[in-house]
């Protein structure tokens, strides 16, 4: 089976814990956005991610490895076109990712200059087979993945909410009844998101 070791040395299954982390954006035009003009990769390292379960990453680049050797660029290209454009991991995920899999003799790698390019071992291909359900899960999951261009509009309105902040609270001082009515129309937008 394959594992990896968690905290206080306890082996756990791949897809124990959620992968996350955050992305942060900036919008500091006065106004708000609109059609198809902004162009962040949505997720790229970020919220996105969060559909990949810790251990996950570890699979799928054996997957992509084991089709072809890859240099760690082209494996984040790869992962980026499974998703459509909406997720693209981080060299700093990616490479780390790729040392693990080699400490545990399931990748190699062979120098190209300052380049590695990096291919499967037999113990990869075994730790693939024994997870083979798994991994097309995780595919089919990539695949779901809505699109950059699908994404666009929400991550429009949220651009539009920032401006609409920093418009409203930037300037001036707000009453205590302003700040709880702001407050109050988030919370809303929240739970109906959650309802959807």
């Amino acid at each position: 089976m394959f594992k990896q070791m968690g905290r206080h040395g306890r082996h756990r299954q791949m897809g124990d814990a959620p992968f996350s982390s955050q992305a942060e954006g900036a919008c500091g035009q006065r106004r708000f956005m609109r059609g198809e003009g902004h162009h962040r990769h949505f997720g790229r390292g970020g919220r996105a991610a969060r559909f990949l379960e810790h251990g996950d990453l570890r699979l799928l680049v054996l997957h992509l490895i084991s089709q072809e050797p890859r240099h760690g660029y082209d494996l984040i290209k790869a992962i980026e076109d499974l998703t459509g454009g909406a997720y693209a991991p981080s060299p700093g995920v990616i490479y780390p990712t790729l040392t693990m899999l080699e400490e545990l003799g399931q990748a190699e790698a062979t120098a190209e200059g300052s380049k590695k390019l990096y291919r499967i071992t037999e113990s990869g291909r075994a730790a693939l087979a024994e997870n083979q359900e798994l991994t097309a899960a995780i595919l089919a999951r990539l695949a779901g993945t809505p699109g950059r261009q699908a994404a666009l509009p929400v991550m429009r309105a949220m651009e539009n909410v920032k401006t609409a902040l920093r418009l409203r609270l930037g300037g001036r001082d707000a009453s205590p009844e302003t700040m709880r009515r702001i407050a109050d129309t988030l919370d809303e937008a929240a739970r109906k998101i959650e309802e959807l």
